[in-house]
Order: C-alpha cells, then structure tokens, then sequence
C-alpha cells in the first residue's frame, strides 16, 4: 500500500511538472480552463502529506526515505548499468551488448512483433475509431444514446478476460472464427499455434479493445467543428467526400496528432494481448512483455531493467520526431 502511494503520488507530481514544461515552452497563458489540475493538486498533497505522517510516526525518518528512493532508481539506472561504477561497469556495457547480439534472447524477434504491433495498432484505432465517430455523429442514425453505450463497452471490459474469450474464438479445433471460415468454405487456421498467424489476435484484440477510447475523442473533436463551414461547403455544391477531406479531417488535425502519440505509447507497452494470446516460442512475444520475463520470470534484473531502458529512450525518439514533425508543419 505504501509504495502504490509513493508511485501514486510520484507520477501525479511528474504529469504536473509537465504541464508546466509545457505551457512554458509553447506559452501557454493559464486560465480558468486549467482548473481541472486541482483535484490532482489535492490529491497530491493529501498523499504525500498523509504519507508522511505515517512514515514519521513509524519512526521512519528522511534519511530512511531517501534511501528506499535511492534502492529504487538502482533497480532501473544502476543494475542497468547506466551510470558509472567500476563493479559493475563491464557488467552493465554487456547487457547492453546482449540486447543487439546475443541469439538466444530473440530481441531482434520481439522488436519487429512490436513495431508491428505498432503499426497495425496505429492505422487500425485511428480508423476505424474515426469512422466510428463519423457514424455516431451522422443525422440519419437512430437511437444515438444507445448505439454510443454499446461501441464504448469493449473499453471497460477486463483485458485478461477478453484475452481468454479471444483465445476461446480464436481456437483452432471449436473456435468461432475457424467455425465460420469453413461455413463460408474456407479452411480452419491454426491462429494460436502458427508462428505466422500468432499475430492476427493480438492485432484483433487490441484494436477492438482500444477503438472505444478514441472514438469518445474524435466523437468530442466533431461535436465541436462549427456547422457554418458545412452549410458553406454545401452552398458552393461540396459533396459528403469532399467535406471529409476538405473540412472534417483538417480540423481533426491536433485530436489525431494526440491520438496518434497515445496509440504509440499503447502500442510500445502491450503487454496483456500478446500474454493470453501467447503463441508459439516468441511468434507474438513483445518487447515489454520480454522485460517482463527476464525481470521476474527468469530473475535477470539487470537485463530486465537495461531492455526497459532502451524501450524508454526508443519512444522518447519517436514522441520528439512526432512533435518535431508537426512543429514544421506549423500546427505546435
């Protein structure tokens, strides 16, 4: 309980501090609209001050409590082998070393299932949850309030639980989707057990997991496109087609350029899908869930913590390229 407060807090004060960084780099006059920060504030402060208590009334004092920091960063930094010490030096520069030469850690196979994970996340979510928004947002639809309960629902659905019914259709002997390809006739797969198809439901899952989020988004960034420019588009003769392409996906620009960012961060850091959908060897494994293995299934700390640094420094990477990008274009 203690450390989930001290995580709790430690990443509400993070996600305040880069707020500030941003509105200082790109000047952004506070407002009253950023009043919604202060339920985290107080929450913030309320954890760490009632932490404290606690610890001061354990007899924990503040040298006890930077310590139990310092053993935390060793647990990422220094068993990584980031920083310099001469034990542990030549044992750090190694594990670097095995993550790009050693064949038997398959990194190379990890890395590649997730960039495409990335990939088909990215065109899958922003598409078809695009589309989604597009359709609950028409005139001609009936029953709105419903149709839009029922596209959220796969979002609070447990991931665990729709990875074991995703495996229950997804299986090759009395699953649904091979049930239905023979119906249709086709061949049954083998999904689960072909490292060439072991992908295919994860890809599955994610997307049908993920859709629902972003489809509230870009629901939220058409509800706010003003009517006047459809009602002037229509008076110049504009058809359906072309007020998508010329009005409705312009103006969804800086909602895309969000979405786009936090499907890759999802993206990067799956973890659930490819866990219950496992395939054969690591046919779907992902690189997060290869930290995960070596950290806490095989005990190999500082291997763990040097793949989750690199998994770091490669979406600090593409988060700057991203930003760089539309930056130049003129939109940040």
């Amino acid at each position: 309980i203690l450390s989930s407060m001290m995580v709790n807090a430690f990443k509400m004060g993070i996600s305040l501090g880069l707020v500030a960084i941003t509105m200082l780099l790109y000047r952004i006059p506070p407002s009253w609209t950023m009043l919604w920060v202060i339920p985290y504030l107080l929450l913030l402060f309320l954890l760490t001050f009632g932490f404290s208590c606690f610890l001061l009334h354990c007899g924990v004092f503040f040298e006890d409590l930077a310590n139990i920091v310092r053993v935390g960063l060793r647990l990422l930094f220094y068993m990584s082998g980031i920083f310099y010490n001469p034990e542990v030096q030549l044992t750090g520069v190694v594990r670097y070393l095995m993550i790009r030469l050693n064949p038997t850690c398959y990194i190379i196979t990890q890395l590649r299932n997730t960039v495409l994970y990335w990939i088909v996340g990215v065109i899958g979510v922003l598409l078809g949850a695009l589309g989604i928004a597009l359709l609950l947002n028409s005139s001609a639809l009936h029953f709105k309030k419903f149709f839009k309960t029922v596209s959220f629902l796969p979002y609070v659905c447990a991931s665990m639980a729709m990875g074991l019914i995703f495996s229950m259709l997804f299986d090759e002997n009395a699953g649904l989707i091979n049930a239905i390809m023979v119906a249709m006739g086709g061949s049954a797969q083998p999904w689960l057990t072909s490292s060439r198809l072991a992908r295919i439901p994860v890809y599955c899952l994610f997307v049908w997991r993920t859709i629902p989020w972003y489809t509230l988004i870009y629901l939220s960034g058409l509800l706010n496109i003003p009517q006047e420019y459809y009602e002037a588009a229509t008076v110049d003769g504009a058809n359906g087609v072309q007020k998508l392409f010329y009005i409705t996906i312009p103006q969804l620009g800086n909602i895309s350029f969000f979405c786009f960012v936090t499907v890759t961060v999802d993206t990067w850091k799956i973890f659930n899908e490819p866990y219950t959908l496992k395939g054969p060897g690591s046919s779907n494994l992902s690189l997060f869930q290869l930290m995960y293995e070596n950290a806490f299934k095989i005990f190999k700390m500082g291997y763990g913590s040097a793949i989750g640094v690199v998994l770091i420094l490669i979406l600090l990477v593409i988060s700057l390229i991203q930003f760089r990008v539309r930056k130049a274009q003129g939109e940040l």
